[in-house]
């Protein structure tokens, strides 16, 4: 979980008189979860951050399901979603439980008539392609190829792109997104056996403030749908804010792996976890130096959890024929493993160059209409096919 942080002016003590040159006080804000007991930030704006001019009617976004029960192994071709210019658009979501929402996103312009606020989830975005600066309330925090981007629900923001080609695979947590437990002592301090450390975790900088009166379209998505709000001031108008409740970036690429003499399993993976799910990261890494070691997985049954796994580059060492961008979902309730030929074709091998995105959400996934638009046939049977 990220740490404590201030940026910009603040006054010395909370909930006390923080006044302008001019005498007027500025309006502080308790943004937090889980009531008063989640983590939380204290943010002081030029004016209340309540100012609704204008509400407009609501429009469904929510996912329409193809699939409720499932016990087939899916793949996905993620890049054949087509780019689309509004970045709400280009959303799809592909998998959704009570949890988390999973989807796909390929924007091609930067939002920049409106401003988005997830009032539901706290969003886990991985930058697969593209570049450039996530504009938040608390600031600026920079991307690029790479970066998970963690926005903490209620969160405004907009996305600046530097270019056209954007590939986005994001997930929608229901509960707050941290490091795991065992990452962390007592005082949530990241320990020495953790793969990343506080000074992988990039928050915002460059905080922008601009004191205006207009009128100023954010779109808030709740319950499944997409509210058009229109507010008097600028949301982005704080002059200063700290606590432990921020967007933030952190690299795969800053990830440093756990290897062994033998084959270890998917948890030495994790980067996150939620109520109900994991995050893993697989990252370029040595292969197990047993001297009779096998690299590729085992076999492994999954009884209490689906297994979703995301392309990101490289040679993918346990599957044959995949390509970046693909997604596979291993459904709870049977087993799967590599590929034929993947357990003799890693015997030997030093090392991978892989890099994957795992989602293990503990309830299953049901698929959405999206998610049948993209999928590759045949990949349940393909253990079969090429062997």
């Amino acid at each position: 979980m990220p740490h404590y942080r201030s940026l910009g002016q603040i006054p010395p003590k909370r909930h006390t008189q923080f006044r302008k040159a001019n005498g007027e006080l500025y309006s502080e804000e308790l943004f937090g979860t889980h009531g008063f007991s989640g983590t939380s930030s204290i943010l002081y704006h030029h004016h209340a951050p309540t100012m609704v001019v204008s509400q407009g009617e609501p429009w469904s976004v929510e996912p329409k399901i193809a699939v409720e029960k499932n016990l087939k192994c899916i793949n996905l071709a993620g890049f054949s979603v087509p780019p689309t210019e509004d970045y709400i658009e280009s959303r799809k979501t592909i998998f959704v439980n009570q949890d988390l929402h999973i989807g796909l996103a390929a924007p091609s312009q930067s939002t920049t008539d409106y401003f988005f606020k997830n009032a539901d989830a706290d969003e886990m975005i991985f930058v697969h392609r593209g570049e450039g600066t996530l504009r938040t309330t608390y600031g600026k925090v920079t991307f690029v190829p790479g970066d998970y981007l963690i926005i903490p629900r209620g969160t405004i923001y907009q996305f600046e792109f530097k270019d056209t080609d954007n590939r986005l695979y994001y997930a929608e947590s229901f509960s707050p997104i941290v490091s795991p437990k065992r990452y962390r002592n007592q005082f949530g301090q990241l320990l020495e056996h953790s793969p990343y450390c506080e000074r992988d975790y990039r928050g915002p900088t460059e905080l922008e403030t601009f004191d205006v009166k207009d009128e100023f379209k954010i779109h808030i998505k709740k319950q499944g749908q997409i509210h058009p709000f229109i507010y008097g001031t600028h949301p982005f108008d704080v002059v200063g804010w700290d606590g432990y409740n921020y967007p933030y970036a952190i690299s795969i690429h800053d990830f440093e792996p756990i290897t062994g003499r033998i084959h270890q399993p998917p948890p030495v993976h994790q980067q996150f976890e939620a109520e109900g799910f994991v995050v893993c990261s697989f990252v370029p890494r040595k292969y197990d130096y047993h001297p009779l070691s096998i690299p590729a997985p085992y076999n492994h049954s999954n009884i209490d959890s689906d297994e979703i796994l995301y392309y990101v580059d490289g040679d993918f060492m346990s599957r044959n024929n995949i390509d970046i961008g693909q997604i596979t979902l291993h459904p709870g309730g049977i087993p799967h493993g590599p590929h034929p030929g993947a357990v003799e074709r890693s015997i030997g091998k030093e090392g991978t160059d892989e890099m994957a995105v795992m989602i293990d959400p503990f309830r299953p996934m049901m698929l959405t209409e999206e998610a049948i638009k993209i999928e590759v046939p045949g990949y349940n049977q393909s253990w079969v096919q090429h062997s």
